[in-house]
């Protein structure tokens, strides 16, 4: 069986293996919190705190937890310096680049999506 897509023919097989690319890239990016972490860590360097400031909501444990797990996955780098205090930093690898479209499409189709829900409650509240 064969499926037209963008004027292309996939396969089976192709669709099958597309699906399965489709369910890693969500395993590794699952949750609120990790695409838009990355995000900010792309503007530069941050401090566990500033991070929190920025990223509006997020608990200190689920942060923690999120940037572990991008540490984990070659996202994020932690740098811990002998201050005193000791001073952490977190910053996005150049491998957080390869999601810099990804970021980028998702911003516009959130933009675009969020414009569409508020016409739509224009138009049931009229």
């Amino acid at each position: 069986m064969e499926t037209v897509v963008n004027e292309m023919i996939i396969t089976k097989e192709e669709c099958k293996s597309s699906v399965g690319h489709i369910l890693d890239a969500l395993y590794v990016l699952n949750g609120k919190w990790k695409l838009p972490l990355i995000f900010t860590l792309r503007e530069g360097p941050k401090r566990f705190n500033e991070i929190q400031k920025v990223l509006d909501g997020i608990t200190p444990k689920i942060l923690a937890k999120e940037l572990k797990d991008l540490e984990l996955n070659g996202f994020v780098i932690r740098s811990v310096y002998p201050t005193t205090p000791v001073t952490v930093i977190y910053e996005a690898t150049d491998y957080s680049g390869t999601l810099n479209r990804v970021l980028e499409e998702l911003r516009n189709w959130g933009a675009s999506h969020r414009e569409k829900v508020k016409q739509s409650m224009r138009v049931t509240k009229s």
